[in-house]
C-alpha cells in the first residue's frame, strides 16, 4: 500500500483525530524508527525507539470493519516491535472509539493515562487515553 493509498483509506476511516497526509505518512516511513504493516483493506504505522514501540495510527476501510484486519495489524505490530528490540508498547486512542479500545484491551493493553483535550475540532473536544503493555 502507497502513502497515497494510505491516506486515502485513513481519511476515509477519520474526522477526529484528522487523517494523516500522504505527506505525513511518507515522513513518517522515511524514520528508520518507522514501519508500515498491512493486512486486507488496512494498515497500521508503527515505531520503534529505544526499547519503546508507539502504534501511531490504524485504519481498516469502514467496509471492512469486524473482520479481524484491525486484530490482525496489531498482533503484528507486536511481533515486529519484539523483533525491533522493544521491551513495552504504547498508543493513544480516543475516548470515544469504543471499538478500538476494547481490540487494544483485547491485546493486552491497559490505560495508563490520560491527554485532557488531545483531540479537537470546531465542533468536538475528546481526551486520549494512553494504553500500554509489555512486550
Amino acid at each position: 500500500m502507497t502513502p497515497a493509498e494510505m491516506a486515502r483509506l485513513h481519511a476515509a476511516s477519520f474526522t477526529l483525530p484528522p487523517p494523516w497526509s500522504e505527506a505525513e505518512i511518507s515522513a513518517t516511513l522515511a524514520s528508520p524508527f518507522s514501519f508500515a504493516l498491512t493486512e486486507g483493506a488496512g494498515f497500521l504505522l508503527g515505531q520503534v525507539v529505544a526499547g519503546e514501540a508507539e502504534l501511531l495510527t490504524i485504519a481498516v476501510a469502514p467496509a471492512a470493519r469486524g473482520q479481524g484486519a484491525g486484530r490482525a495489524l496489531v498482533a503484528a505490530f507486536l511481533s515486529q516491535a519484539r523483533q525491533r528490540g522493544a521491551e513495552t508498547a504504547f498508543l493513544e486512542v480516543a475516548e470515544t472509539n469504543a471499538a478500538a479500545r476494547a481490540l487494544y484491551i483485547a491485546a493486552g493493553f491497559v490505560q495508563t493515562g490520560r491527554r485532557k483535550a488531545y483531540y479537537r475540532s470546531p465542533s468536538q473536544v475528546i481526551d486520549a487515553l494512553v494504553m500500554a503493555r509489555s512486550l
